[in-house]
């Protein structure tokens, strides 16, 4: 046995040896630790940064079925994620909510009949209960078409949802470890050698320490790292490459701006190109507007956006909002790179969106995750771990479907559910009456970040004075130390863009300051012998 010392944390054991050891701190690479630990496997989940620091914290922030993918035939993968929006929205109804989502008709772009044909398939693809279905729409009697130029006066509203992204790889972590899984973070897999009954894995922290685990069986979830994980630091008995698939990488950037309407409606707007983007309500105060496809060549983490794409995304919302958006008004942007899966298409937006796993048992069993994306996280874990226990000779059911993520089960604050979005709703009420003293906009985004898990930040606290010292507007030192205690929060970073999305809200000054709370964040995980 080994332990990981954590700065600001205590010790985190660190078994000889696993079941399964899961390289990845996506929402991947999360998910399926969290299914195979909750089936009783012994996980041990590797992550060379932070949680959701790369492709899964960068992403447009949606449960949707892909309503743009049936013009590709891609109608498995849109049943699928269909099936899995309200599956995903009753499980954590904190970090999650239904969207309704309008799409202004262009005559010159795809005739109406199509788009209703479009939106009546998307409605029926899959079972609904939450969702209400989809409409036309006169945009000079409705608020979506009130920021639109004139010309657009017929339009479509359908259902989708949003999440927090980055916080739902978190909670899936979060279930991992309290189901016994081992989460490591700032810890890199630097190599992986197989054997017939096991693994001998050998994991780096950044301060140079290495120590060994045996597992098993190995999960390649890294993601845009997938096929050089394979063809590098994982490799056979006889040090033959593993890797038989190749992904394309694909960078999705976005843009945000101060907000361009008042509604909580959501836009899709069809472009000349044949692409689409969105234009989303964000953080209250901003509109999120995305993505690109763009087919990169390198490393993963060279990707940024650039001025064209900034342009692009301005220029085809600009073609709808009476007030156009300019590269001026853009007060941040993020980019993440798609792994997506060689099938031999030209057009990058036309890969599929859709994932394969590859099981590989010649000997200590190997399963790679190519492709994927986060609608569809749960159920692509879910395959995992029956092909994980299948190889292992194991026959332990799945669990997750009906299970609720870490702070998603409001009843102990509003008794009996009904339905997602109106369960929050009375849990914010609630919230707003034990804890009258706080601030409402604090109050709303912690319930949104924290969900019934609010508890384990507030504490015993009756005043904001016991939430202690107010590092910068809203933050206070009792969330920090929760952050750091619970959520693996290691550095600025972690807490202001990816925890919370404070640092979208902060100063430049209010970001140092919080930052001055973390005056060791150069130091990583490191691994220790155990005394």
């Amino acid at each position: 046995m080994t332990t990981v010392a954590v700065p600001g944390a205590s010790a985190i054991a660190l078994p000889a040896q696993c079941d399964v050891l899961v390289v990845g701190g996506g929402i991947n690479g999360a998910g399926i630790a969290r299914d195979l630990a909750g089936r009783g496997c012994s996980v041990v989940l590797v992550e060379r940064d932070d949680l959701a620091q790369h492709t899964s914290s960068s992403s447009t922030k949606l449960i949707h079925g892909g309503l743009r993918y049936l013009e590709y035939y891609e109608f498995g993968l849109v049943r699928k994620a269909l099936q899995e929006r309200e599956v995903l929205l009753k499980s954590a109804p904190h970090i999650m909510r239904p969207l309704r989502f309008v799409m202004p008709h262009d005559p010159s772009m795809r005739p109406a009949w199509l788009i209703g044909l479009g939106v009546f398939l998307y409605d029926h693809l899959a079972h609904r209960e939450v969702l209400p279905a989809s409409r036309a729409i006169n945009l000079r009697a409705h608020p979506a078409g009130t920021p639109l130029k004139a010309n657009y006066t017929k339009g479509f509203e359908y259902s989708d949802g949003w999440v927090d992204d980055a916080r739902l790889v978190v909670l899936n972590a979060l279930d991992a470890r309290t189901k016994g899984a081992s989460i490591l973070t700032r810890c890199e897999c630097v190599a992986a050698a197989r054997g017939e009954k096991q693994w001998s894995v050998t994991l780096q922290s950044a301060d140079g320490a290495r120590r060994s685990v045996a597992a098993r069986a190995l999960v390649n979830a890294a993601g845009p790292w997938a096929e050089s994980f394979l063809r590098g630091a994982a490799r056979a008995a006889h040090g033959e490459s593993l890797a038989t698939r190749s992904l394309r990488l694909v960078k999705g950037s976005h843009i945000i701006v101060p907000r361009l309407f008042e509604h909580e409606y959501a836009y899709i707007f069809q472009n000349p190109d044949k692409r689409i983007i969105f234009a989303i309500p964000y953080e209250v105060d901003f509109t999120l507007i995305g993505t690109t496809d763009i087919e990169i060549e390198g490393v993963p983490e060279s990707a940024h956006i650039d001025g064209d794409e900034i342009a692009y995304l301005c220029e085809q919302a600009s073609r709808y909002f009476a007030r156009a958006v300019t590269a001026v008004d853009v007060v941040w942007s993020y980019c993440g790179v798609r792994p997506l899966l060689d099938d031999q298409s030209g057009d990058a937006s036309a890969v599929t969106r859709d994932y394969q796993l590859e099981s590989n048992s010649g000997a200590a069993p190997l399963l790679s995750v190519w492709g994927g994306k986060i609608t569809t996280f749960r159920k692509l874990a879910e395959e995992a771990g029956d092909s994980i226990v299948a190889m292992l000779g194991d026959t332990r059911p799945a669990w997750s479907r009906g299970a609720y993520l870490p702070g998603g089960d409001l009843s102990g604050w509003i008794g009996r559910r009904v339905r997602p979005d109106r369960d929050f709703a009375q849990f914010v009420a609630e919230l707003g009456k034990r804890y009258a003293w706080l601030a409402p906009g604090v109050a709303y985004r912690l319930a949104r970040a924290y969900g019934s898990r609010i508890n384990l930040v507030l504490a015993a606290a009756r005043s904001r004075a016991d939430l202690g010292r107010e590092i910068a507007p809203g933050l206070f030192e009792a969330e920090l130390d929760y952050l750091r205690r619970e959520e693996w929060a290691f550095a600025p970073e972690d807490v202001l863009w990816r925890r919370t999305k404070l640092g979208l809200h902060y100063s430049r000054e209010q970001r140092a300051a919080v930052a001055e709370s973390f005056p060791n964040s150069s130091c990583r995980t490191a691994l220790h012998a155990a005394s």
